[in-house]
C-alpha cells in the first residue's frame, strides 16, 4: 500500500504543469483541514485560486495545490 501512495504521488507530481501561468505550492500539517488552509492561505497571498492536485498522508498530510491567476 505505501507503495502505490508513493506511485501515485510521483505520478501527480510529474502531470503538474509548469507553465508561466500556473505556480505549484505545498503545505504539510496534521489534518486534511489545515493542510488546506494553508494553501487557501498562500493563495491568497499571491492573488490566486488553487486546485489541489495531490494529497498524500503518512503521518501528517503533505498536499500539493496549484495556483492559477
Amino acid at each position: 500500500m505505501k507503495n502505490i501512495n508513493k506511485f501515485v504521488f510521483a505520478a501527480a507530481i510529474t502531470l503538474v504543469s509548469f507553465g508561466s501561468f500556473a505556480q505549484t505550492v505545498s503545505a504539510r500539517a496534521s489534518t486534511v483541514d489545515s493542510a488546506e488552509a494553508e494553501i487557501a492561505a498562500q493563495a491568497k497571498k499571491s492573488g490566486a485560486s488553487y486546485k489541489i492536485i495531490a494529497a498524500h498522508y503518512n503521518n501528517g498530510v503533505y498536499m500539493i495545490a496549484k495556483l492559477t491567476k
